[in-house]
């Protein structure tokens, strides 16, 4: 039988939103107005918000509504494909991250807060966070935030952990330019790819920053990811741009700039999404013995290696953050994406217990 998350789940799943999130947010906004008593408001880019409770503390429950494009199977004349079927909901943004929202959505309605509860749901995250961000230069600023990205199944599967820290995301471009010239004739030119192969060097020699958070280690990484440069056999090229991935920690960032140095070459950054670390030990610690109360499992603190909106509202509100959500690793943008009805139901428990003992 499908549980209060998983029948709010099944309805924001099938409504799609990959182009425009607006009947999904319009669908969590009226549920909202009816099955709860809160103070909710939709803003102009579409982010839907609700308030209940108060005092000078504030615990926000946060998620996004929008999701990436789906697979061909994954949507029909009618919408997005939904379907149910052993112990797991299947379709476009059940991970990601449709579940845990609707687990948010009947936790705020169902719970007696301790303090000031807010939900929120956000546009824009798989788009780099523009609805989270537009949210903060709003004055979205609360001091205690819980993101439902998955962090079930990190330390044991069917355990849903506490994750206090991740990974963010710098994406960037090297360019290196030289002189054309023809092939047969190398010294009348500068080839613009043993340049950017100078820098790639570099980048191999450079150390890969890495923390530790709540006693978490968490581990960046630097990769070249495409190299592309040259227009002919025969051509010198005056022109080669090199991608890179890294993938940073709190507090540190890899000496990429040191490219620079070499003659001819630039670097730009394209995206810089920021990591995340939990830095209230109090907030982590009932967080976890909250998770540990409500599952038969030994939940753990861990690392999650991807960014996600926590990162900002961590970077750009100064809010503590975690991040505890249903959906396991490797289920977030598949063809066959899905999460558990089970860990719906525990997450729904979780950020229920959570709001009535914190702050």
């Amino acid at each position: 039988m499908s549980t209060d998350a998983t029948t709010l789940a099944r309805r924001l799943v099938a409504t799609p939103s990959h182009d425009d999130p607006d009947e999904v947010g319009s669908l969590l906004e009226s549920w909202l107005r009816e099955h709860t008593d809160a103070t909710v408001e939709r803003d102009e880019v579409g982010n839907v918000f609700a308030r209940r409770g108060g005092g000078d503390c504030s615990l926000a429950l946060v998620g996004h509504h929008d999701v990436v494009p789906p697979d061909p199977g994954q949507q029909d004349e009618s919408g997005y494909v939904v379907e149910e079927r052993d112990g797991r909901l299947f379709g476009r943004g059940s991970a990601d991250m449709k579940g845990s929202l609707a687990a948010m959505a009947c936790a705020f309605r169902d719970s007696d807060p301790a303090g000031e509860l807010v939900f929120a749901s956000f546009v824009g995250e798989e788009q780099g966070g523009t609805g989270c961000r537009a949210a903060i230069r709003d004055g979205f600023a609360p001091e205690y935030a819980v993101v439902g990205e998955g962090s079930t199944g990190y330390s044991a599967p069917g355990v849903t952990d506490v994750a206090v820290a991740h990974k963010g995301r710098r994406a960037s471009t090297i360019t290196a330019r030289g002189t054309a010239a023809h092939a047969s004739e190398p010294g009348a030119g500068t080839n613009a790819i043993y340049r950017a192969t100078d820098a790639v060097d570099v980048i191999r020699g450079l150390s890969t920053p890495e923390t530790t958070v709540r006693g978490k280690r968490v581990q960046g990484s630097l990769e070249v990811t495409e190299i592309h440069g040259g227009d002919a056999w025969n051509m010198i090229p005056d022109r080669c741009t090199v991608t890179v991935d890294e993938r940073t920690v709190p507090g540190e960032r890899a000496g990429l700039e040191t490219v620079e140095l070499i003659e001819g070459v630039t670097w730009s950054v394209e995206q810089d999404l920021p990591p995340m670390a939990c830095r209230d030990e109090r907030f982590a610690a009932v967080a976890l013995a909250v998770a540990q109360a409500i599952q038969d499992g030994d939940p753990e603190h861990v690392v999650k290696p991807h960014a996600t909106d926590a990162g900002w509202l961590a970077a750009e509100a100064d809010t503590q953050t975690l991040v505890i959500g249903a959906a396991e690793p490797g289920q977030a943008h598949t063809a066959d994406e899905s999460v558990s009805t089970a860990a719906l139901e525990r997450c729904q428990r979780l950020y229920r217990t959570l709001a009535e003992r914190f702050p």
